[in-house]
């Protein structure tokens, strides 16, 4: 039963939080059935059933008690569980020996742990749902976005009401970590930091790799979802909650529309999406892409993704293809100090360049032995967006293995290998190249468990 809460939760929080990207042992308890009810192949990767689950708010119950009377309907039991990621990287630059901490893996570099995660889900009322982590992460020093040394979280309070057929919601979301889209999403493509079907994101994933799936975000998302699609409207800051009351105080300015169409096409269940971010913020942190604190920033960015689960074989088999773009920054776009009067030309927060920050990703999935080992392969072609004439093109090529010893504990293994021009000298990561930075190739190994 733990298990099953490890899937839906894995989506969950994939959803809403990195570590979403595991699974959630609250939902299974709740739910009263197995992870791999949720999950497609593996966790994080959402089923149609473990879809219909985060469609309905986290609210579904099972074999779990209820304490009900007039206007009440909560699980006679708190449900929560833990997650935790334990990381070998290795990376193929050269080191001088001195490994600033948080910086060079060409050593060989143990992330323990990666991260730590503690978690609450699950009904709250007939149509009221919640998901809230908090853990630890980040390296030693490091302050994520909400300002406290090695905290991250997220916060989702979902409101979904029956209209006929479909399904009306209501979301307010805040997180540290997962991005713009946070507040509604039902796709494995990596839309979400941690909803993603590989554990390198950047590498297997154009919306973490542009930045529009990553960093803070507060607000409120609007949807409607029916066995057809869904569409989503957020109205969002892209800052943590936590920032209000600093210089300029906290807006909501940016608007997030998510659509998707999820038809069955000769028993492939598909998702065929897109994402448009268009706004301005006054922004109070910095982040992942994200300009100088204090400056006001133009929010903007797109993205387009489809993603197919079936059977090759007999086997269970995922396809993704996807796409994202940040426009370039206007010339003349200014980073005043934090605190000063805001430029007249505002740089794009996921894109400070003078051209444009993009990347497509195709992408598969293949279950080797059902729920136990899955291999996947992914290639990336992306430019960097760099000053006129600057090499920027940065592809990449990933090989996956997932190995399931349960369904809430898994290995997983990661090749990526990086080329194109960016590389080369004069190029826009010929930096990564020098001692103690990040080498054009990186391997990970990790153990990934939730109870």
């Amino acid at each position: 039963m733990k298990k099953i809460v490890l899937s839906l939760a894995g989506v969950l929080a994939a959803t809403a939080f990195a570590p979403e990207a595991a699974a959630v042992p609250a939902f299974a308890r709740q739910t009263g059935m197995a992870c791999n009810a949720c999950h497609f192949q593996h966790f994080p990767v959402l089923s149609a059933f473990g879809r219909a689950f985060k469609a309905g708010g986290y609210t579904m119950m099972g074999a779990q008690g209820k304490v009900e009377a007039e206007h009440l309907s909560i699980p006679d039991t708190l449900n929560m569980s833990m997650l935790i990621k334990l990381r070998y990287q290795k990376s193929s630059g050269t080191d001088d020996g001195t490994k600033p901490s948080g910086v060079s893996k060409n050593d060989g570099q143990w992330q323990f742990p990666d991260e730590f995660v503690f978690l609450v889900g699950g009904r709250v009322a007939e149509n009221v749902g919640v998901l809230m982590e908090l853990g630890l992460g980040g390296g030693p020093g490091a302050a994520t976005a909400n300002g406290n040394a090695g905290m991250m979280g997220i916060f989702k309070l979902p409101f979904v009401w029956d209209v006929g057929s479909v399904k009306l919601g209501v979301t307010p979301f805040v997180t540290d970590t997962q991005g713009a889209f946070v507040g509604y999403d039902m796709s494995s493509s990596g839309q979400v930091r941690a909803s993603r079907w590989a554990e390198d994101r950047g590498a297997t994933s154009s919306q973490n790799y542009v930045g529009v799936a990553s960093g803070p975000a507060t607000g409120i998302a609007f949807s409607a979802n029916s066995d057809m699609g869904y569409i989503a409207l957020s109205r969002m800051s892209p800052n943590h909650a936590s920032s209000e009351g600093g210089a300029g105080g906290q807006e909501y300015k940016t608007n997030v529309l998510r659509v998707a169409a999820t038809p069955t096409v000769a028993d492939w269940a598909m998702h065929i999406g897109a994402g448009i971010i268009n706004g301005s913020n006054y922004q109070l942190q910095t982040g992942s892409s994200i300009v100088t604190l204090g400056q006001r920033v133009d929010v903007k960015a797109h993205t387009l993704d489809f993603q197919a689960q079936g059977q090759l074989g007999g086997k269970d088999t995922s396809f993704y293809i996807n796409y994202a773009k940040a426009p370039a920054s206007t010339t003349g776009c200014t980073a005043p100090a934090a605190g000063t009067v805001a430029p007249a030309i505002p740089c794009n927060m996921y894109n400070t360049k003078a051209t444009d920050r993009k990347a497509w990703v195709i992408a598969g999935d293949y279950s080797v032995i059902p729920h136990v080992l899955s291999i996947g392969a992914a290639y990336r072609n992306a430019h960097d967006g760099g000053t006129a004439g600057q090499a920027d093109q940065n592809n990449a090529f990933t090989i996956t293995a997932v190995y399931d010893l349960y369904q809430n504990v898994a290995l997983h293994l990661n090749h990526m290998m990086q080329s194109g021009n960016a590389w080369n000298t004069g190029g826009t990561q010929a930096g990564n190249l020098a001692a103690n930075k990040n080498g054009k190739n990186l391997t990970t190994f990790m153990l990934e468990a939730s109870w």
